[in-house]
């Protein structure tokens, strides 16, 4: 479980960023407080569905977009796991991976 909770903790990180807020600001927006927000996000606490909700609402995000293809990584497939990575980085790393991977896709 400890997978998914550090999964979905760096999701919340990765939209947090990318809407340019501060764990406490987005802390206000949810009613919750900053530290918590910290504590998700490095997957230290295990979210209530009220406090996923509160998050959603917070981040102007579908609880589908943070829960999207999340399952934990032992016995996950490679795939899975570079999704994983992947989903939690910027935009601008994205398209640095993409490049990467197509790279590599092209030698093999």
């Amino acid at each position: 479980m400890s997978d998914i909770k550090s999964i979905f903790g760096q999701r919340v990180r990765h939209y947090r960023r990318n809407k340019g807020l501060s764990q406490e600001r987005l802390a206000e927006l949810c009613d919750l407080h900053p530290t918590y927000i910290g504590q998700l996000e490095r997957g230290e606490k295990n979210a209530s569905l009220e406090t996923i909700m509160r998050v959603c609402e917070g981040l102007s995000v579908s609880p589908e977009v943070l829960f999207e293809n999340i399952v934990p990584r032992e016995g996950g497939s490679a795939a899975q796991e570079i999704y994983n990575i992947a989903a939690s980085l910027s935009e601008e790393k994205q398209k640095a991976l993409l490049d990467i991977v197509e790279k590599i896709a092209d030698i093999v």
